[in-house]
């Protein structure tokens, strides 16, 4: 069985993190997602508002790098949580565990307050700003984030 699902959109508030009893750090976030089509009518866009949770670093990176508005890319698993309300009613939420996050925008220049620039040696994954969850593949540690530089020199295009 395969369950893998990819989103990118923005998010619609500041991710919400905490810590378990067992003490496991936890983020909670919604993703705004537009879809690629529009009405019958061809008219605007609907958007779908994803709820997300992100465990332990992969949490605690998603806390630190992102704000209401930023671009997001979540890669990870569908699942569903039932419970009953207070009425006693049955209720069903599904939502995205994050296994992947990925920055879907470039950072900004100059920009102020959380989420407009990240240290290189917080967090590894890549050139991409990808944080994989603390697996750095095949026994690695994680590689730092890495500046490229501007221009075009090296291009093959």
């Amino acid at each position: 069985m395969l369950n893998h699902i990819v989103i990118m959109g923005r998010l619609t508030r500041d991710p919400e993190l905490r810590t378990t009893q067992s003490g496991v750090n936890v983020a909670s976030f919604s993703v705004a997602v537009e879809r690629d089509f529009g009405g019958r009518d061809g008219g605007d866009r609907q958007t779908d508002f994803i709820d997300c949770v992100a465990w332990r670093q992969t949490g605690e990176f998603v806390s630190k790098y992102f704000h209401k508005g930023s671009m997001i890319v979540v890669s990870g698993r569908l699942q569903s949580r039932k419970w009953q309300d207070r009425d006693g009613n049955n209720r069903t939420n599904w939502e995205i565990s994050a296994d992947n996050v990925y920055f879907g925008e470039g950072r900004r220049d100059g920009g102020e307050g959380r989420g407009d620039s990240y240290s290189s040696s917080s967090y590894g994954g890549g050139s991409y700003g990808a944080y994989d969850g603390g697996r750095g593949g095949a026994g690695a540690a994680p590689s730092a984030f890495s500046e490229l530089e501007d221009g075009d020199g090296d291009l093959p295009f």
